[in-house]
Parts: structure tokens; sequence; C-alpha cells
């Protein structure tokens, strides 16, 4: 599918892997409906910085009436450009490390599950499912009828979750889980669906990090051995709404590291 003259709603899309996959689509001529929890300056500034082809609506994807009037919102927009819908992918996300027993022995705190769970998963499934609904209206195009693709973002650690991350590696697991029998669910619509499943990236998220947790990470590259670069995770969304092959897959971005349990 061809990216120019085409409208993606982006969660997340004002930082770290949201905001590279925001300027890589915008670079190839799309449209970015960047959804995040920016305060109204901050996300204006954002639309001056990139240009017309953005437009900024704050959304807090645990909140499903937020959703509803950002996808709203992304389609009214798409009827004054005259730029149709291409696809979404849902990238904010959130991590709060803890163990199920702490050193003393008490449980970790279920309201942070159910945070970790509620971004990363629920508000996955929220946002696709209400923005599915005006994608699947979309004129098909090309030899296929493809109307769009959907990208989630999963991680390496649905794979090989390291110490204190039950609630992150949970929700990135069922993320990736769910590429396959969503591609089967949309495929009558024209519909793709893949999952990117990251390993350390230069974010937020990880400049948060100790520097002790940041080189055990980095020491599990092989090559190259360094954390991963956002405008490497762009690329490859760019390449995944470009391939009308790939579909129902999970696709793990990580220089071949495998975590250790620290």
């Amino acid at each position: 599918m061809k990216i120019q003259d085409r409208t993606f709603i982006v969660s997340g899309g004002s930082s770290g892997l949201g905001r590279s996959t925001t300027v890589e689509i915008i670079k190839a001529g799309g449209y970015v409906a960047i959804l995040d929890l920016s305060d109204e300056e901050d996300g204006r500034a954002l639309e001056k910085e990139l240009g017309p082809s953005a437009k900024f609506f704050r959304c807090n994807v645990i909140r499903t009436e937020d959703i509803a009037k950002a996808v709203q919102g992304t389609v009214d927009w798409v009827k004054e450009t005259g730029k149709p819908l291409g696809g979404v992918i849902p990238a904010a996300g959130i991590s709060l490390p803890g163990t199920i027993l702490n050193r003393h022995g008490d449980a970790f705190s279920l309201d942070d599950v159910d945070f970790v769970l509620g971004v990363n998963l629920r508000g996955t499934i929220d946002l696709i499912r209400q923005s599915a609904v005006h994608l699947a209206k979309v004129d098909p195009e090309g030899p296929d009828g493809e109307r769009g693709v959907i990208i989630m973002v999963s991680s390496s650690s649905a794979f090989d979750g390291q110490y204190g991350q039950v609630s992150y590696a949970a929700s990135k697991g069922a993320v990736a889980s769910m590429a396959l029998p969503m591609s089967r669910d949309l495929a009558r619509h024209g519909i793709r669906v893949v999952a990117i499943a990251p390993s350390v990236f230069v974010s937020g998220l990880t400049a948060a990090m100790s520097d002790k947790v940041r080189k055990s990470l980095q020491d599990t590259f092989v090559f190259p051995n360094r954390a991963g670069n956002p405008p490497e995770f762009s690329m490859l969304v760019k390449h995944v709404i470009e391939n009308p092959m790939l579909n129902g897959a999970v696709i793990r971005l990580d220089g071949a590291s495998r975590m250790g349990k620290l």
C-alpha cells in the first residue's frame, strides 16, 4: 500500500518510537493523526513543527471516550484533506516494573498491573476496534483490494521478559498473540495486521533506566552491539505498510538479542 496521500493514526505519536514513525510517514508523503497525552499547547507546537500533514489529538488511550473523540476527529480531518485513512499504529505504551513479591514478601500492586494492561493491551485493542470501523469503509486499493494496515507494538519481553516484568511481558505477549487472529478477522475487509517486537531502543523509557540496567540490556545484543535507534523502528513500519505480503506476523527487531533474567 502506498503511504503517499493516506492518513495514519499513531498513538503515542509525539515521542519515542511513535514520533519517529510519525516523521517517517510524513517524509513519505503521508498524513498522521497524532494521539498523545501531551497538553494542547505542546500538541499545537508539534503540529507547527511537523507541518500541515500532522494533526494532534489529546488522548488517554485508557479512556474509551477519548479514543472515540480522537478517531472521529481524524475522520473529520480526512474529509477536509481528502486523504483517506490508511492505517493505525498503536504505539502508546507504559512500563511499571515490579516483582510479584517484593523483598519483604508483600504482593505487588494490582492497580499497577491494571494500568500497564490498560495502556498496552486494552488501549491497543480499543484504538484498533474503533478505527477499523472507518478503515473498512475506505475504497480498496490495487489488485488485492487492500484498504489498510494495522501495526501493533509488542516487545522482545513478550518472549524473554526479565525480572520484574510480569505485567509488561503479559501485555506485550498478548499484543503479539493478537496479530494472527486479528489478521484473520479483518482479512475480509482488506486490512492487514502485523506486530513489531522491538528490544531495547533509545526512548524515554530507556532514559529512565539506571546505567547498570541499561548496560546489562545492551550486552545482550549480538550485532549491532547497541540499543536500537527510533528511525530503525520507523523504517520497518514503512516497509510493513508498503509490503502487502506481510500479514499476521510478529517481527522481532532486536539485533539478535535474547534477554537474560536481569
